[in-house]
């Protein structure tokens, strides 16, 4: 499973605001895809189903969204990925969707895996802030089984996204991408959730981030030499998103970056091969 050619981006805007916005991000990350050549899927949530307030905006819905979905994916002829949060949504996202995903809150949830990894589709699951690097391998076990159990193929990739401690920090372990690849799934890094600031205590009522560290993060896991690609969430104006607004690289910061950091994987899938002088 961790035998790749070519690195996994999953990009596009946090939500699925309009399609308008969708497909100002397309426009950009499709003809990026083909000139670095890496494999992308077009992200974009329905739902943000777990918003810090109960006063944000969740997202459009599956249903209302669906045809947006589906613009993108003939219009550009690219591949596509949603997050999920209940299990009746597998089945109806599976039928669209290329890859499902499963949001870091939501990783060790037995019957939401089951549902996500039953349709057959790649499903990336965000390591949850509260989660050992370790542990993960347990629930790629599960995916195992499932699969076992279904006569289906493993399809499951794990998305690093750093470790909070309560203090309103996210911060990445670099030793968490070689425990990471221990499950044998492909290891992606998510440049812009792990800039967060989560909320603490009162006063505070949305997650903050800090932009800037966006391109050192990802050059800093891309060192470790066990990365099988890339997550991050683009938006044409980040200012006036309706979600992740402090966190969302603008498109050129996007292309940008993906300029730099996709020849910087090829180099580094050599790089790990040190390691093993050390043990």
């Amino acid at each position: 499973m961790n035998s790749i050619s070519k690195p996994i981006v999953i990009a596009g805007p946090c939500m699925a605001e309009s399609l308008e916005i969708m497909q100002q991000a397309a426009e950009v990350l499709v003809p990026l895809s083909r000139e670095l050549d890496f494999d992308f899927y077009f992200k974009a949530s329905f739902d943000k189903a777990n918003r810090s307030s109960m006063d944000s905006f969740r997202g459009p819905g599956l249903e209302a969204s669906l045809p947006w979905f589906e613009n993108i994916k003939n219009t550009y002829q690219c591949k596509l990925i949603t997050d999920i949060h209940e299990s009746r949504q597998a089945l109806i996202a599976g039928e669209i969707f290329d890859a499902l995903q499963i949001p870091a809150f939501l990783c060790r949830q037995t019957d939401l895996l089951v549902s996500a990894v039953s349709t057959g589709k790649m499903v990336n699951i965000k390591k949850g802030q509260f989660m050992a690097p370790g542990a993960m391998s347990h629930i790629i076990k599960k995916c195992q089984q499932i699969c076992h159990n279904k006569n289906l193929e493993l399809k499951a990739s794990i998305t690093e996204r750093g470790v909070t401690f309560g203090y309103g920090d996210l911060i990445v372990d670099p030793r968490s991408f070689p425990i990471l690849a221990k499950s044998n799934a492909p290891i992606l890094f998510d440049i812009t959730h792990s800039t967060q600031n989560p909320p603490v205590g009162s006063h505070q009522t949305i997650s903050g981030a800090s932009r800037e560290y966006a391109p050192i993060l990802a050059r800093s896991a891309l060192a470790t030499g066990y990365l099988s690609g890339f997550f991050l969430e683009t938006h044409p104006q980040p200012s006036h998103a309706k979600s992740d607004s402090s966190a969302q690289l603008n498109l050129n910061q996007t292309s940008r970056l993906l300029k730099q950091i996709i020849p910087l994987w090829h180099e580094s899938r050599a790089w790990k091969e040190i390691d093993s002088l050390f043990t």
